[in-house]
């Protein structure tokens, strides 16, 4: 990014700007104690007979907890907590079995934590049987788990691939050994090249890795030496995320020294420094902050038009039921978004009392939905196509023209409206997150949310 640009996205607030990071809409902060297990167990049945849905399995465990995570997960040393969570995880899915309409398919499996390969080879058998019990993976379905590479073996990775697992993902977040032992996440390059190895060893076709811009000491030399080890391991999809500092909503970030934080301007130079290094290993760029081998399904869902944002980021999955099970999990269905108990006592509690923990939600409005998918387009596609949007809602050219108008008057000389609708050159892209805010109805002073670069 050229001296000109930068002073430009400076001067329209990217530096100072708080916003979501908009993988879902409305964003977590809105949903409200309104929905219920009531509504979690309507919708459900309101899926189609013989329908492909999505499926996510959350294990909020973790050996050792690392500084730098905000995901709500617990340490533990001992297999207890875990095989007590293990029998609630049968219980919910035996309660979904129940509610699930007949012939249903998964389209998506997706094991995420947490630490979901702390489970031992008997845990893990136990529980990919009962998810398949429930709905068993469609014709070329894609079954993904979390793997951390410091508890990963052999035997375990044998029970995955049998039992179906074709995409695997590994936390990298940096490799350098300084930034590691700030961020409390020791994890050396050997340990991640081996996991790598046995991955590909077992015909598992995908894999994906995670790495972090922003983190503490990080400089343009160490961020160009971590990306070069990770294009080593020749990973399939990338997510190049920006580490959020929020320790007053993760406490165990405030381990992390925050004068050791580099500035939002250094935190853009971060980025564009490992951004041009996955765009020379001829890597897609996906959205704002995902990088895919051009055969990998991201890619293909770019260029086709159908590439989609979910609370894992960027998908290909088309299914428009998610169903979350465990602590914490998000649901999404046509008509809305539905979250169990972010506690696992609570949410063992209400399973052990043969009810869904369904604690909070948002039923969609028109509105809702008219905003979650242009936002959406501006997220995916950097454009919003005034008639697809028009067509799709039925709502009047002028309308969405007033809103699409709105972001060109905030952001000028940066985006270009027309009569087609908007569109982001890539100059302005950095901007992606502010332009969506200024889509979205909520009032955003109700969270605190991480920086938009």
């Amino acid at each position: 990014i050229c001296m000109e640009t930068k002073t430009q996205l400076a001067k329209l607030g990217l530096f100072d700007a708080k916003v979501p990071r908009y993988t879902s809409y409305p964003t977590a902060p809105h949903f409200s104690t309104e929905v219920g297990a009531d509504h979690f167990s309507s919708w459900i049945r309101a899926i189609s007979p013989g329908a492909s849905i999505s499926l996510y399995i959350h294990v909020p465990f973790c050996r050792r907890l690392c500084w730098f995570c905000a995901c709500r997960t617990q340490g533990t040393q001992s297999d207890r907590p875990v095989m007590a969570y293990l029998d609630t995880l049968k219980s919910e899915l035996a309660l979904l079995k129940r509610e699930l309409p007949q012939g249903v398919t998964l389209n998506r499996l997706h094991w995420g934590g947490g630490t979901p390969t702390l489970l031992s080879p008997s845990m893990m058998q136990d529980l990919a049987g009962t998810i398949f019990d429930v709905a068993p993976l469609g014709e070329s379905a894609e079954f993904s788990v979390e793997i951390d590479p410091n508890e990963i073996d052999e035997v375990r990775l044998d029970v995955l691939a049998a039992s179906g697992m074709n995409r695997a993902s590994i936390g990298v977040q940096d490799f350098d050994e300084e930034i590691q032992q700030t961020i409390g996440r020791i994890q050396g390059y050997d340990v991640t090249r081996d996991a790598a190895t046995m991955i590909r060893e077992r015909g598992v076709a995908s894999l994906n890795a995670d790495i972090l811009f922003g983190l503490p000491h990080q400089s343009q030399e160490r961020m160009t030496t971590s990306v070069q080890k990770l294009l080593s391991l020749n990973p399939d999809r990338v997510a190049l995320y920006g580490y959020a500092h929020v320790p007053w909503m993760a406490r165990r970030q405030s381990m992390i020294p925050s004068e050791a934080l580099p500035t939002p301007a250094e935190r853009l130079d971060l980025f564009e420094t490992a951004r041009r290094l996955f765009l020379w290993d001829n890597y897609e760029e996906i959205g704002i902050d995902h990088f895919a081998t051009q055969s990998d399904g991201l890619s293909v869902a770019k260029k086709a038009g159908t590439l989609r944002r979910n609370f894992q980021g960027y998908t290909d999955d088309t299914s428009d039921v998610l169903i979350g099970v465990g602590a914490s999990s998000i649901s999404k269905f046509p008509q809305g978004y539905a979250q169990n108990a972010p506690a696992t006592s609570a949410h063992t509690g209400a399973i052990r009392d043969g009810r869904f923990s369904t604690a909070r939600g948002h039923v969609f409005s028109e509105d809702d939905r008219l905003r979650a998918r242009m936002i959406e387009a501006l997220m995916c596609d950097f454009r919003v196509d005034l008639a697809d949007i028009t067509n799709r809602f039925g709502v009047a050219q002028t309308q969405v023209m007033q809103m699409l108008d709105g972001i060109a008057t905030q952001f000028p000389d940066m985006v270009s409206v027309d009569e087609t609708g908007l569109f982001v050159p890539p100059k302005a892209r950095a901007l992606t997150r502010m332009m969506a805010r200024s889509l979205d109805a909520y009032d955003l002073s109700k969270a605190g949310h991480s920086s938009a670069i």
